[in-house]
């Protein structure tokens, strides 16, 4: 009788959400580890699993630190994108005029490179931490605006009508109508926002800096130190699933009916 319990209790963990991804990854470790070792390939190309994780492991504590630099410039340039970018989508949402104007000289600024303009933040701010902040917000801030833009015009405009025959003001409309309807797509561009967040601080960080993660990652190129930059890339990795997984907390406080709509779908799966 105790079998099948044991069998379920299996099952039960195999199902858990971070089970498969940490199976997966250990699949691509220990495939990275024989890749090395069948082909032969020198440790000044693609370092070891090992090696990697002895850095991790003895620098530790300096990488902890520098990742605080590129973790104050991530969170601040993802405030400014959701703090700029809901607002100018609810404008382009609303108004032809404003998406008229305003929305193709959004697509046309993501055909610019930021790492080609980076240099001129470094010129005008200089060295400190609102280069950074600039680079991660502007690469944060078209995924919100996109999202947002479609999730406001998605809003059902029969639920809109009935609110207004029912005499609801414009302020009391959009805070029971329009906004709820589009807090799962505005939650969509936010994840794509913190990721890409974390891309432009560090993209700040090459470009002109002397902390955190961009700068050791620079800094091992230059001396050819590839097991120090393949943990500074765990580190990033690390950052960028935990402020995923906070956003996504967020998400489901802030909209648990869509959240928990979301987990039935991927149970029943």
């Amino acid at each position: 009788m105790a079998e099948p319990a044991v069998t379920t209790q299996w099952g039960r963990l195999l199902n858990a959400a971070w089970v498969r991804p940490l199976l997966f990854l250990v699949l691509i470790v220990v495939a990275w580890d024989l890749s090395i070792r069948i082909f032969h390939i020198p440790a000044y190309q693609i370092p070891a699993p090992a090696d990697v994780v002895a850095v991790l492991w003895a620098s530790w504590p300096e990488l902890l630190g520098q990742a605080w630099p590129t973790t104050y410039a991530t969170v601040a340039g993802f405030l400014l994108s959701a703090l700029f970018g809901i607002p100018v989508a609810m404008l382009i949402a609303g108004s032809k005029t404003v998406e008229s104007y305003v929305y193709p000289l959004l697509v046309f600024s993501q055909s610019i490179p930021k790492v080609a303009i980076a240099p001129l933040f470094v010129v005008w701010f200089g060295f400190g931490l609102l280069p950074k902040v600039i680079c991660a917000f502007l690469l944060g801030f078209f995924p919100v605006v996109v999202s947002a833009v479609q999730g406001f015009k998605s809003v059902d405009p029969d639920m809109v009508d009935l609110a207004r025959a029912m005499q609801g003001s414009r302020t009391n409309i959009f805070l029971a109508i329009n906004l709820p309807h589009a807090m799962p797509a505005i939650f969509s561009g936010l994840k794509v926002s913190i990721t890409l967040a974390v891309v432009g601080a560090v993209v700040g960080e090459f470009v002109g800096s002397n902390s955190g993660i961009g700068y050791v990652m620079q800094r091992s190129i230059g001396t050819f130190d590839l097991p120090t930059m393949f943990a500074a890339l765990v580190i990033l990795a690390l950052m960028g699933v935990i402020l995923f997984w906070v956003v996504d907390r967020i998400e489901r406080l802030v909209i648990p009916w869509h959240a928990s709509q979301r987990s039935d779908v991927i149970i029943a799966a």
